[in-house]
């Protein structure tokens, strides 16, 4: 069981705060709520007509009694009013990271309310600057608040990109500037909730088609509580903020009004097993997606990747008909070596297509294109060291594409460029080459699988038979065998063709994705220069708590 602290305020109303982030962080599987109360409201669905800060000794009584009992494994702030709660939460997070380094905290910077109510005023901008942004692990402001902090009147979309590179200069590790806001949308938005996402590991436009309901109260509540719930999960932020959008939509169409003015979200378990609730993620500073392609119906089966035409050869002599031709470059490739490549990836065609048998070529898609291959294969470093020029002739040369995947943001990016197929791997542990990547292990393929929207190979550490047939009955569309191969495929391959055809994909309920890279081990260290004060005596052993955030959408 992972703990969230929330500490934010209370919405009389029901709709936000404090409320929505226990409706939020209850639906994720294995998650506690802890709520700290730094601030009461009073509310309805139409006005927030006073608001109250809690005395600071209060909110540390609250935080010192969750510390005895039940420590926390993400913290999360939402309405905090002032500078002396938000030095408090300043404190309190450096304290427990003195005994936790890399606790994750997750900044809500709750300004005003979606009714119009304002509840920060210049100082309490200052003061996220000074004592929050320094420590965050993720800042989840809207296109409003975002232009707040930088000290702007507004933002437009193409702004949007270089405020949150501002946010994160300010000490932020992580930004996602949602745009879920109606009145934040603009005319070019092409019908999309459009947040933008600046971390460590992948930034981009994460897109959901927009909901036309008027039952927003609480979306950025229910959007940052949910970041903090996967990232006490150890997801790292790129990963949680896909899943917070995954929720927050969920939540959003599920939504009620209660009272005579807007309606709030209702967050509810089951938003991860809902494939239409995965965004796509852009590879640049345009939201542009490519169109869904024809699904191409034959499964790809067994899936050969060599590195010759004579292994090209052998793996169709065995019987395999989808095929990886996978040359690496050399360091100085010239003229020469490229007229090489492109003769054997030509001969390679040529017998694939001789045998009815789909080739797909590794990273050299021009050569592919221009050879006349069925397809290419691109890591996601390969795409995104692109243009949008090289991008665009991609999508025009006819090639079918498939693309590797490893995490949540990087399944959300491939699913922006309409794929023939998405690689997840490594299913298990492989050495054929270097990466970071935990092993997914069937229960993430399982989730690939029923949430990717293409068809899904398995790739990594796959050497039997048996683990042939697990991927299949996992549901991926494809295999990949690389050293199982082995020097004689035709005598290697029967068995492996055999385990594929006895598997049974049974019907399974959705898994919960699992984190596929280690969590980091350091936490935002605050700077001189961001309002540190000597951290009083640790207090006794802590209990765990959860943050919210306040009413606003």
């Amino acid at each position: 069981m992972k703990t969230v602290w929330s500490i934010a305020g209370t919405d009389s109303s029901g709709g936000a705060g404090l409320a929505a982030d226990q409706r939020a962080i209850d639906a994720f599987e294995g998650t506690h709520y802890c709520g700290v109360v730094a601030a009461v409201t009073a509310q309805n669905s139409g006005a927030v007509t006073q608001v109250a800060p809690m005395p600071v000794a209060l909110v540390e009584a609250q935080l010192r009694a969750l510390h005895e009992d039940m420590p926390p494994d993400a913290l999360k702030t939402g309405l905090l009013c002032d500078a002396a709660r938000m030095r408090c939460v300043a404190d309190w997070t450096d304290r427990l990271r003195a005994r936790r380094p890399g606790l994750a905290l997750v900044v809500d910077p709750v300004l005003g309310a979606s009714s119009g109510a304002t509840f920060a005023d210049d100082a309490a901008v200052q003061a996220y600057r000074t004592h929050l942004l320094p420590r965050a692990t993720l800042v989840t402001p809207n296109r409003r608040e975002a232009a707040r902090l930088l000290g702007r009147a507004n933002l437009a979309r193409e702004d949007i990109p270089a405020a949150a590179q501002a946010l994160r200069a300010l000490g932020a590790e992580a930004v996602c500037i949602t745009g879920g806001d109606p009145q934040d949308a603009g005319a070019d938005e092409q019908g999309l909730a459009l947040d933008w996402l600046d971390s460590p590991h992948a930034r981009g436009w994460l897109a959901l088609p927009r909901l036309g309901t008027g039952n927003t109260h609480a979306t950025g509540c229910t959007f940052a509580s949910s970041a903090a719930a996967a990232l006490a999960h150890g997801f790292v932020a790129a990963d949680a903020v896909v899943l917070a959008k995954m929720a927050a939509t969920h939540a959003l169409r599920h939504g009620h009004a209660a009272g005579r003015g807007p309606g709030q979200v209702l967050a509810r378990p089951g938003f991860h097993a809902e494939p239409t609730l995965l965004p796509r993620l852009s590879l640049g500073t345009e939201p542009c997606f490519a169109p869904a392609m024809p699904a191409d119906t034959a499964p790809l089966g067994l899936y050969a990747i060599v590195d010759s035409v004579a292994r090209v050869l052998a793996v169709l002599q065995a019987g395999i008909r989808t095929v990886q031709l996978r040359i690496k470059q050399p360091p100085q490739a010239d003229a020469r070596w490229r007229k090489w490549l492109y003769d054997e990836v030509l001969l390679a065609v040529q017998a694939c297509r001789a045998a009815g048998a789909r080739l797909f070529v590794n990273d050299h898609w021009q050569a592919a294109a221009a050879a006349g291959a069925h397809g290419t294969h691109l890591g996601q470093e390969d795409l995104l060291a692109l243009g949008e020029g090289e991008r665009a002739a991609l999508a025009a040369s006819g090639l079918a594409l498939g693309v590797s995947s490893h995490s949540l943001w990087e399944l959300a990016r491939a699913r922006s460029l309409a794929p023939a197929y998405i690689a997840c791997g490594p299913v298990w542990p492989t050495l054929t080459k270097a990466m970071p990547w935990r092993p997914q292990g069937l229960t993430n393929l399982r989730w690939w699988c029923a949430m990717a929207g293409a068809p899904v190979v398995a790739i990594g550490g796959i050497l039997a038979p048996q683990q042939i047939a697990q991927a299949a009955e996992a549901g991926a569309d494809g295999v990949c065998v690389v050293r199982m191969l082995g020097d004689a495929p035709a005598a290697t391959v029967p068995a492996m063709q055999q385990a594929l055809a006895d598997a049974v994909c049974a019907a399974a309920p959705t898994p919960w994705p699992q984190p596929s890279l280690a969590p980091r081990l350091t936490a935002p260290q605050a700077p001189s220069w961001a309002g540190a004060r000597a951290a009083p005596a640790a207090p006794p052993a802590a209990p765990r708590a959860r943050t919210g955030g306040l009413a606003r959408s």
